[in-house]
């Protein structure tokens, strides 16, 4: 590896930005992205995610630019640009394959191109790559080198972050799988495992999140059998955590961009390969319905509850796809506000993280601007850190005596009196 590389970091999302800041510490760096908003935001220190403050960004050696012709001339280019599927499930790789093209008219003689992107196996090699040769003129694995290491980054998660997890890293020859090992081994301090080829890294990848996505599931089906016989799955499951070899999940709304829409690239792989998933299937199917499933225990209950199902009054306190971000991609809660409002219930939405603007473009709800005091349901669907002191006594505020409140991750077990409670 040269003394002095320049990495380009192609994306500035969650994965991207992570990468630019820590990069950019040892080494000059270009930080590229399409959205002129986002480089806009970067550029005066903020980050539109919310996971690093200001003082994250002083003293670094990193430009932010959406001017493809400031990728010229750089050592290293890795792309952690969104893979997402369509309204079908089938793998998106257009911000990808773009992701390629730009690198393409950019890149040059002996320049190494990294990929993070979450991707089916075989997707650098046989996708990727080609767009690069195509659009540059150049050869693979001669004229430039090229590798895979999977992203690793949990959004909101202050603990593992990316210089604490172990990076997995393959390059197409010996030399690339040096010198990408030794680029990362620069800023991660857990450690690098080579992975033997890209497949293999791109297959690694792809099961952490199908592996987890397969577990929630199984959690999710419990949690409806116990409803079903009046046992509460968060009790169940805590005593069989008792085991020392009992995995510890919990039921909950499965969304984001990545655990909800990896297995998909896994699942379209394999079918075009002549394999049917049937286990990874069956966990997306109960993952995805899930929202529908909250939605009828709160109709449900309102059937009993209140004389007229349609002026019911409903408030949803989280609209993002996890806890403690900002990101709002493939949020399960626009489902059950779906279902509701297709009842004509009136349905209000809170957040403390989550943009009204992008709330209104992607859904087509947004935020109130204050909780009012008369709700038949509250539904707590996202655990961010700013509802867990909230007590039985806020509720019994805001809510009607025949209120319900659902908790979707059971953040108030044991909590809720004077109201009648639910939880997944």
């Amino acid at each position: 590896m040269q003394p002095n590389p320049t990495v380009a970091i192609i994306g500035m999302g969650y994965v991207g930005l992570s990468l630019a800041l820590a990069f950019a510490k040892k080494f000059k760096v270009v930080g590229y992205d399409i959205d002129v908003n986002k480089i806009q935001l970067l550029q005066q220190n903020i980050d539109p995610n919310q996971e690093f403050n200001a003082e994250a960004f002083e003293a670094l050696n990193i430009t932010f630019s959406n001017d493809e012709q400031c990728l010229k001339n750089c050592s290293f280019y890795i792309v952690a640009v969104p893979t997402p599927v369509n309204g079908e499930r089938i793998p998106n790789l257009t911000p990808l394959l773009k992701a390629c093209h730009t690198l393409g008219n950019v890149i040059s003689k002996g320049s190494t191109v990294v990929f993070e992107s979450t991707v089916y196996p075989g997707c650098t090699e046989e996708d990727c790559i080609p767009v690069i040769e195509q659009n540059s003129g150049l050869k693979a694995g001669e004229d430039f080198m090229y590798g895979y290491s999977p992203e690793r980054i949990n959004p909101g998660d202050k603990q593992h972050t990316l210089q604490k997890v172990i990076k997995v890293v393959a390059g197409c020859n010996e030399t690339a799988t040096k010198q990408i090992a030794t680029l990362y081994g620069a800023i991660v301090e857990a450690g690098i495992h080579i992975a033997p080829n890209i497949k293999t890294a791109e297959a690694a990848k792809i099961i952490e999140n199908t592996q987890r996505d397969l577990n929630i599931g199984l959690m999710n089906e419990l949690s409806m059998i116990f409803d079903k016989m009046e046992l509460n799955t968060h009790e169940v499951l805590a005593a069989a955590a008792t085991k020392w070899n009992f995995m510890p999940f919990t039921p909950g709304l499965v969304g984001g961009h990545c655990i909800g829409v990896d297995p998909y690239y896994l699942t379209y792989k394999a079918a075009k390969l002549g394999y049917n998933s049937q286990i990874i299937t069956a966990a997306r199917m109960i993952n995805d319905g899930m929202g529908k499933y909250i939605a009828d225990k709160i109709i449900q209950h309102l059937i009993v509850a209140v004389d007229v199902v349609k002026q019911a009054k409903v408030l949803i306190m989280g609209a993002t796809f996890k806890e403690n971000v900002a990101d709002i991609r493939n949020a399960k809660i626009a489902d059950v506000v779906t279902a509701l409002q297709q009842l004509q219930i009136q349905v209000h939405v809170t957040d403390p993280r989550a943009s009204h603007e992008a709330l209104l473009k992607e859904y087509g709800f947004g935020l109130i601007d204050q909780i009012q005091n008369n709700y038949d349901i509250v539904v707590i669907a996202v655990a961010h850190n700013e509802y867990k002191a909230l007590d039985d006594a806020y509720f019994a505020q805001i809510t009607l005596p025949h209120a319900l409140i659902v908790d979707v991750k059971g953040i108030y077990a044991n909590k809720i009196f004077s109201r009648k409670y639910w939880t997944l």
